[in-house]
């Protein structure tokens, strides 16, 4: 008894039971809700600032790419236009004119040279609207004349005169010291027409005789590079900035200037004396290290005026010498405040959910208890003996079923026999079931097995195919050898034979006869013609399994050195039935300009992939403009495609390919490499050919591919890879 009354104590009620599980259920539920929805939210800022950041970064880097090869393209043009002959740096004028239109074609600042023999000429535009031409000789002081111009590019009248001296210029001294094409140091001036802070590119020019003539440079305006910053739309107060690598603010897309004017002198910002926050804590934060630690993409987070920010350096980098940080950050409040407020609403809901809970949980358990505690005491009754029980029934249908089951139990186990039996025939059903699923597996596994044998023999069949290839080229082998020497034969039974009729020009009648009926001097002059023609075609036919099995390499994967002209070749061979003349225009002529080109290592297969592409791509285009022109018309102007191959830097393959079609406008040139990118018609180009050469030279390769090309003039495609490159 005793035992008894310890396990009453231990006991908890049904309420307690009913009520307490449910409310630590709802609000562990509502509170884990909350709690993943904030961090939920706290990863999704972090992704959406990084996606923010990686965009920005993104447009960044591809304008500071097409904005800052143009200068460095120019000086190359202007250069060898000069070392060519086609710009005399004697004739001013000419030059002048010619640097005047350049401006008006480009969105420059400066276009000039400077001679060795300290004279010079440029054309300017300070105020970023007015182009003006500089003059100068080689006597110092007042040396310079700057002349404005009219609509034509010819001088009108002097505007003003100072001192130049070239020989004391960055953009001078600094690509002769280096003798290559570089970036000269960012050079700044107090100009009457307003700031002017600039970068050279400057190259060496030379004449056909490769002696030095002078520097030619061509300068961009940074100011700009700021205007293009404030157009991007990061967020309301976001930043992107540029800095050197000494820690000077370059361009920003603030409102401070990258600059400050002391007793009328233009001085440079460093990031760590700028008055924007966000651009100073960033130069704080590389203070000690210096910004020339940073040799990739470093993301991290700082904390501004109480404020976190996302912040990722990314180095900038071209081969002309330019080391440039690009910096972006964005504010963590701008995604944040939304987050927040659903933070407290759930608290809120949290609590009210725990409230209602409590509420429902006290109602709940009576109404359950009630029934419950009914029968218990029936229960105690029946087994103090009195058997003549009854329940009420209650508004619970489980409950009340209980109660029936309790007041009809001989009932019940009749009932309980027959669920009974209805189980098993639900159990037989579904062995049913399971049988016909385990069937539909089965056949299903057949079938699949069926493919997969199918798949093989497909594979063996491919084998079996390139060992019929392999083994035809055997026996034409075998008979290209032996033609020479039945050739050998047949010309020494020639010349016995007419040796024979030298020396006994009258034979007999019967073998005279046999002579007319085999036309013994037509089989004299053609037998020699036949087995000339079956030499060229049997080496025509080695030619063209050779060519297989060389262009057939874009099966294989394997790494290795090859020489390239061979490929090259290998595909011209595929391609031969497209270049030979049609009865609507003549034969495509093809001009090969090979180099001394060493083996290279490469994927040899998919580089001829590669080369099918863009040789098909220029076969397309000279047919298109065929269609347009008569064959007297192609005649005269023959279509052509050439092929140049040489050495760059002794360090780099260059293979261009350029044919004399339709060409490509330039909206078009700029989406060439895009994927499902074509402007062939519907069922003509796939659009995937050109993008996947081009992932093949710059990921595979790690070269570089781009496209040239002037409409109605002709398209070139250039490919540079290195000589040497590791598999990876």
């Amino acid at each position: 008894m005793k035992t008894h009354y310890l396990s009453k104590a231990k006991a908890f009620p049904l309420q307690i039971v009913l009520i307490v599980p449910f409310l630590i259920q709802i609000f562990a539920a509502v509170s884990l809700v909350g709690y993943l929805s904030f961090k939920n939210g706290q990863r999704a800022v972090n992704d959406l600032a990084g996606q923010l950041i990686d965009r920005t970064s993104d447009v960044v880097d591809e304008h500071l790419k097409s904005y800052l090869s143009i200068p460095q393209t120019l000086n190359q043009i202007n250069a060898d236009a000069i070392r060519r002959g086609l710009l005399d740096v004697r004739d001013r004028q000419t030059l002048g004119k010619y640097f005047w239109d350049q401006m008006q074609a480009y969105d420059l600042t400066y276009i000039g040279i400077g001679l060795t023999t300290g004279e010079g000429l440029g054309a300017a535009r300070y105020d970023g609207k007015t182009i003006t031409i500089d003059d100068w000789t080689a006597k110092l002081p007042n040396n310079t004349s700057t002349y404005a111009t009219d609509n034509q590019g010819n001088r009108t009248q002097i505007n003003t005169r100072w001192t130049w001296n070239n020989f004391t210029e960055s953009w001078y001294t600094q690509p002769l010291a280096a003798g290559k094409p570089i970036w000269a140091k960012i050079v700044t001036a107090n100009l009457p027409t307003g700031p002017y802070i600039s970068a050279s590119a400057s190259r060496p020019i030379y004449d056909s005789q490769n002696r030095l003539l002078g520097m030619i440079a061509t300068d961009i305006h940074l100011l700009k590079l700021s205007d293009f910053l404030r157009s991007l739309n990061i967020s309301q107060s976001g930043q992107v900035f540029l800095l050197e690598r000494d820690g000077t603010l370059i361009a920003s897309s603030g409102t401070e200037k990258p600059f400050v004017v002391v007793n009328q002198e233009i001085r440079r910002l460093r990031a760590i004396d700028s008055s924007d926050p966000i651009i100073q804590n960033v130069g704080r934060h590389f203070q000690t290290s210096g910004f020339g630690s940073i040799t990739q993409d470093t993301d991290f987070q700082l904390e501004v005026q109480q404020k976190r920010h996302f912040v990722n350096i990314i180095p900038w980098r071209d081969k002309y010498g330019l080391d440039w940080l690009v910096v972006v950050s964005v504010p963590e409040n701008t995604f944040m405040a939304q987050i927040n407020a659903n933070t407290r609403t759930t608290i809120a809901l949290c609590l009210g959910a725990l409230v209602v809970a409590s509420v429902m949980g006290v109602f709940t358990s009576h109404w359950i208890v009630r029934p419950i505690l009914r029968l218990n005491w029936a229960s105690e009754a029946m087994a103090s003996g009195n058997l003549n029980q009854t329940v009420e029934t209650s508004g619970i249908r489980e409950l009340n079923t209980l109660s029936n089951s309790f007041n009809h139990m001989a009932g019940q186990l009749h009932e309980s026999f027959t669920a009974l039996e209805k189980s098993k025939e639900e159990l037989e059903e579904r062995v049913d079931e399971r049988t016909t699923e385990l069937k539909n597996t089965l056949e299903e596994l057949q079938r699949t097995q069926s493919q997969v044998v199918q798949s093989e023999k497909m594979s063996s069949l491919g084998q079996l195919v390139a060992g019929v290839a392999h083994e035809i080229n055997n026996p034409v082998n075998f008979i290209h050898g032996n033609l020479a020497y039945v050739q050998e034969y047949t010309q020494d039974l020639l010349a016995l034979m007419q040796l024979y009729q030298q020396y006994n020009p009258y034979p007999a009648a019967e073998i005279q006869t046999v002579a007319e009926d085999i036309d013994l001097e037509f089989l004299q002059e053609d037998l020699p013609k036949m087995l000339s023609s079956m030499r060229v075609g049997t080496e025509r036919i080695r030619q063209i399994v050779l060519s297989l099995r060389n262009f057939s390499r874009v099966d294989e994967a394997e790494f290795k050195r090859v020489d390239i002209h061979e490929g090259i070749d290998s595909t011209l061979m595929i391609l031969q039935h497209r270049l030979k003349a049609k009865p609507e225009q003549p034969d495509i002529e093809v001009i090969k300009n090979y180099g001394t080109v060493p083996l290279v290592e490469c994927y040899a297969g998919q580089l001829n992939q590669v080369f099918m592409n863009i040789l098909v791509n220029a076969i397309d285009a000279l047919e298109e403009n065929n269609t347009k022109l008569t064959y007297q018309e192609i005649k005269e102007n023959p279509s052509q495609i050439k092929i140049r191959t040489s050495v760059v830097n002794l360090m780099w393959l260059e293979v261009a390919i350029a044919d004399n079609g339709v060409g490509i406008s330039q909206e078009f040139q700029q989406r060439i490499f895009d994927p499902f990118f074509t402007t062939k018609p519907v069922g003509k180009g796939t659009g995937m050919g050109m993008s996947i050469s081009y992932q093949i030279v710059t990921e595979k390769h790690g070269g570089k591919l781009e496209c040239f090309s002037t409409p109605g003039k002709g398209t070139e495609f250039i490919i540079q890879i290195p000589l040497g490159i590791k598999n990876g």
